[in-house]
């Protein structure tokens, strides 16, 4: 992962791009969940789903699902000295000869998560550590395109899926347009094969030049996995109570690019996370979680992930 210091200097300035987000499918809660109350929003903004990025031919960054995620009391062992290990399965779902990215760029890009998530960029460390724990590789042209609660995605997961909630499905396609989706935790037993993230495999680094000094850097994946561990995007609004976390500034908007500055809530403290995983900013211009994001991500491992 290149150094803090280069990334700033690469940031680039553009204008204003998309929204959506997340999760579909009833939010059931998990027998082994402790729900204090369950969250008002679903996982994306309102009013923005399914913009395109202001880039000449960019994706989009996430359909528009209706998932909300559940409230989950603090846990006793959520602390800086917290430690999860994350075992990944990794599904490359490819193409004829599109989308079959080599172990490299794999072994890359859990680097990057494990990278972020430990605060490698400038945030505080979350605890996380992510191990790949198998690799898979299905030449399907329609699950490579399956776009986001169909019935292509459903057989696609039904097939590929292993384990249980403590464990995290990667899925390499397409993206069907998008860079990615995720389901929040919270997933009935039900439709428990639909957990885990889909992400285009081109915003993986070095796999790709399509979307190179934008979303190139691996952080889609990033910015899937926290609302996989129950984080809302940080524009959730300028009334609380948001995105649930109390040290993100209120945010009403998304950004794009890397807008320095950037205000949609002038009326209350704090400027735009930019610079924050669960924005919509190019992969140059993030750099970290917060600590309430951090307790939140691990409350959120304790309730509803840890026991499988």
């Amino acid at each position: 992962m290149r150094p803090l210091s280069d990334r700033r200097a690469r940031i680039v300035f553009v204008s204003a791009i998309a929204m959506a987000t997340l999760p579909g499918l009833s939010a059931a809660p998990v027998a082994a969940a402790v729900i204090a109350q369950e969250s008002g929003s679903s996982v994306c903004a309102p009013e923005t789903n399914d913009v395109h990025s202001t880039a000449r031919g960019g994706p989009k960054r996430e359909p528009h699902l209706k998932q909300t995620a559940v409230e989950v009391t603090r846990s006793a062992k959520s602390s800086a000295g917290f430690s999860a290990t994350v075992r990944v399965h990794f599904h490359v779902v490819y193409a004829g000869n599109v989308g079959n990215i080599s172990k490299k760029i794999i072994d890359d890009q859990i680097t990057v998560l494990n990278n972020t998530f430990a605060g490698g960029e400038g945030g505080p460390k979350t605890g996380f550590k992510f191990v790949l724990a198998s690799v898979d590789r299905t030449k399907n042209k329609t699950f490579f395109n399956a776009g986001p609660e169909t019935a292509q995605e459903k057989a696609m997961k039904t097939k590929l899926h292993k384990g249980g909630r403590d464990v995290l499905n990667l899925y390499s396609t397409s993206g069907a347009g998008y860079l990615g989706w995720a389901y929040f935790p919270n997933l009935s037993d039900e439709e428990l094969y639909l957990d885990g993230v889909v992400m285009d495999w081109k915003s993986m680094r070095g796999a790709s030049t399509a979307y190179q000094g934008q979303y190139d850097q691996g952080e889609a994946a990033t910015h899937e996995v926290g609302h996989w561990l129950n984080l809302y995007h940080v524009f959730e609004g300028c009334a609380d109570p948001g995105d649930y976390v109390a040290d993100t500034p209120p945010q009403s908007v998304p950004s794009s690019g890397c807008p320095v500055g950037k205000d949609s809530c002038p009326d209350k403290p704090g400027l735009d996370s930019i610079h924050n995983y669960m924005d919509y900013s190019f992969d140059q211009c993030y750099f970290k979680f917060t600590l309430g994001q951090r307790q939140r991500m691990q409350d959120a491992w304790e309730a509803l992930r840890a026991n499988g």
